[in-house]
């Protein structure tokens, strides 16, 4: 990738060009849909998670840090094609610092939540840096386990922020992910984890006692978003690990289950965790074995909120996006884009996901299967998916922190 210095503050303040850019011959190693092509955005850029595009065409793309050991930062970088060639020659380092997974724009600032908190950096849209210094929004957010958090601005200045679980299951700290050790009931953990808590954007220095628990359950929700037409909170959430492992279920049950799933989240939902997971073929929530189900018992969990959508275990949801785009063909508007990371518990088979799926919804519910929209074209974990964003022209970009990269998807029937 070339990368460029303009001297201009007009250049870099230009729009990105209304002309269709050439796809790359071999979509930049994506398989896609018959009519849709892609190229690489941009590459060696850090580990991309979550994105948002800004109405010029400005890519913001927040970056985790770097594992032990590794070069880079973490922070925010946006990411400007000068030119109307669908690259970005001008790369930008909007914020250097901790990293983190979520972010969103306002009208008048960027969103962006690191592990422990949430900033907010005013923001003139057009410009490549923020227009004073970061504000925090929330802070003393709980930490481990699974702390990166998503971000979703919705109706009436909500800051929706999800919590993941600390532990696999609610075992006590000595028997996570270990043999079978039942769960305390109830799970105390849900009290500050596991699910999505509602902030005000515009105030400063929240803390979690501040906040409203708006969905609880979910054991790992960090792909959260806003439906643009209702204004309804969806998440899609990492299911639990272990159940071979630990409570010697079948080794295809083990594999398959328990399914990833998507939510639409009304105020007080409840999607079951701990005491629940969505079985990927029965379609039905079941008791966790760490509060005596066996594979086949419901319990209570009848009671609990059921999924939009259902996916293969394991396959570890990270990003959603609804389109809402004129570019793609219309069977396309109103469904929903998710990214999968991909799977690491369905040993002795092949791991999965790895892929961005589509599925079309009507009125919150689904409205067809689902298909693979975008996947690998050579080795299964050479994309792993992390980040998705709608651009104002119906474009679809992808981002892939293992790979440091972000493709643009366009409709070219």
């Amino acid at each position: 990738m070339r990368f460029r210095i303009l001297g201009l503050l007009a250049v870099l303040a230009t729009p990105v060009s209304a002309q269709r850019p050439a796809c790359a011959p071999d979509n930049g190693g994506l398989t896609l849909p018959r009519g849709f092509c892609a190229l690489v955005v941009a590459e060696s850029i850090g580990v991309v998670r979550h994105l948002a595009v800004a109405p010029n065409g400005d890519i913001f793309a927040a970056k985790r840090s770097p594992r032990q050991g590794a070069s880079g930062t973490g922070g925010i970088v946006v990411l400007r094609d000068a030119d109307g060639d669908g690259k970005a020659e001008v790369v930008s380092a909007f914020y250097d610092g901790p990293g983190g997974s979520g972010i969103t724009l306002a009208p008048d600032a960027v969103y962006f939540s690191q592990t422990d908190r949430v900033l907010r950096f005013p923001w003139k849209p057009g410009e490549l840096k923020p227009s004073g210094m970061p504000e925090i929004v929330a802070t003393g957010l709980p930490v481990g386990g699974h702390d990166q958090k998503g971000l979703a601005l919705g109706p009436g200045g909500a800051l929706f922020v999800s919590f993941g679980s600390l532990s696999n299951s609610c075992q006590p700290p000595e028997g996570d992910r270990k043999g079978p050790v039942p769960s305390p009931n109830p799970c105390t953990e849900l009290e500050a984890r596991a699910g999505i808590w509602r902030f005000d954007a515009k105030k400063l220095n929240q803390s979690p006692a501040d906040a409203k628990r708006w969905a609880t359950g979910l054991r790992n929700a960090m792909a959260v978003t806003i439906d643009p037409t209702t204004g309804t909170l969806y998440a899609a959430s990492h299911g639990r690990d272990n159940l071979t492992e630990n409570w010697k279920f079948p080794a295809e049950e083990g594999r398959e289950n328990p399914a990833e799933t998507f939510y639409a989240l009304p105020e007080g939902a409840d999607a079951g965790w701990p005491y629940c997971y969505f079985d990927s073929r029965k379609k039905v929530k079941l008791q966790n074995p760490e509060y005596g189900g066996d594979g086949t018992k419901t319990g209570d969990c009848a009671t609990k909120a059921d999924p939009v959508l259902s996916f293969p275990g394991h396959w570890a949801p990270n990003a959603t996006a609804f389109y809402r785009g004129n570019q793609f063909p219309a069977a396309y508007r109103g469904g929903v884009f998710i990214a999968f990371h991909g799977s690491w518990n369905r040993a002795p088979a092949p791991q999965e996901g790895y892929r961005v799926v589509f599925a079309p919804l009507r009125e919150g519910k689904a409205a067809g299967p689902w298909e693979t929209f975008a996947a690998p074209a050579g080795a299964p974990t050479s994309i792993r998916p992390s980040g998705l964003a709608v651009g104002p022209d119906g474009s679809l970009y992808i981002g892939a922190d293992g790979q440091q990269k972000i493709w643009r998807v366009m409709y070219r029937p």
